[in-house]
């Protein structure tokens, strides 16, 4: 079975530092050319690609005062995807529309609201350091550097199959080589939010958790099936990873891993690098993934598995027709 790529959620399609005051960001994704731009105003829009004049790509166009400007015919768009001025005409046209996707920025990125059925966004993007909990809150990280982003793109995987791992603690033995699996401390859902804690190491073998206690842990945190945030507190400190995951087809997504590598002595680059280490030895095993439905599961993660699954039905525009 394939899962459909068209979840309901918010996606990445960009980082922040991407689209620079007057800069245009020409984009792919949900098989839809589209095209993101900063206008004078600061604010980040993202529309439909193709100007509803005579079709130019958008962003072959410039930023101006009013919005984005189609390089054919100097037709002017705003951000809600307006016709706003046409150069040789007293009034723009009010009847035609170029499509605008609702955007939100914030953790230094750029999100795009998707649903199929056309329905405004449902929720919001959390702030990933506040919904990690005080202890990644209330910590100073070295500022985002070009090295702390990396974008794998064409990766043939669907989102839901990242999400899946954070059901799947033996994973950690095989591709991420720890001596032992961790534990499950904790688990919990809401409609759009699943949220776990995993604990690594003998401190944490009875698999009992202690509220407020970090070490050696990883506090995961998906909202809706294209975004997550691990809050991690290794021996070397604090870290906060973002894996948001963007369908750009209907067999790829790019996928988008994001490092805040808290201050402290020693060295942040060799830091970063063992945070950046562990993705590739996932993305390698998801790229060449197949969705089986039903798996086959041990007794030690099939609830885990069943109840990730049925929290995720919820994203698509129709149930799936044979659940775990």
């Amino acid at each position: 079975m394939n899962l459909a790529m068209n979840p309901t959620g918010w996606f990445q399609v960009a980082w922040s530092s991407d689209v620079t005051p007057g800069q245009i960001l020409p984009l792919t994704y949900f098989g839809t050319e589209l095209v993101a731009f900063r206008g004078h105003d600061g604010a980040v829009s993202v529309l439909d690609a193709h100007c509803q004049h005579l079709g130019a790509n958008l962003a072959r166009g410039c930023v101006v005062e009013k919005g984005i400007q189609c390089p054919f015919h100097g037709w002017v768009w705003d951000g809600a995807g307006r016709n706003v001025e046409i150069p040789y005409e007293d009034r723009p046209n009010r009847v035609r529309k170029v499509r605008s996707w609702p955007v939100t920025e914030r953790n230094d990125s750029v999100y795009i609201w998707h649903d199929a059925e056309g329905r405004p966004p449902q929720w919001e993007v959390p702030d990933a350091f506040s919904a990690l909990g005080p202890v990644f809150s209330e910590a100073e990280y070295v500022p985002l550097a070009d090295a702390a982003r990396v974008r794998y793109p064409g990766i043939r995987v669907h989102p839901q199959v990242i999400a899946e791992n954070a059901v799947d603690p033996h994973h950690f033995r095989f591709v991420h080589h720890t001596p032992h699996s961790p534990v499950v401390l904790r688990e919990s859902q809401t409609s759009e939010v699943w949220r776990a804690k995993v604990g690594f190491g003998r401190r944490w073998a009875d698999a009992v958790d202690v509220p407020g206690e970090t070490s050696n842990t990883i506090e995961i945190l998906w909202s809706g099936l294209g975004t997550s945030f691990n809050g991690e507190h290794t021996r070397d400190g604090l870290r906060v990873i973002a894996i948001c995951s963007t369908p750009v087809d209907e067999t790829t997504s790019d996928i988008f891993g994001t490092y805040w590598i808290s201050a402290r002595e020693g060295s942040h680059e060799e830091r970063l690098d063992q945070a950046k280490a562990a993705l590739p030895d996932d993305i390698a095993v998801w790229d060449t993934q197949v969705y089986l439905d039903p798996p086959g599961l041990s007794a030690s993660e099939a609830a885990g598995f069943r109840k990730l699954r049925a929290w995720a039905r919820s994203f698509y525009p129709q149930p799936l027709e044979s659940p775990l």
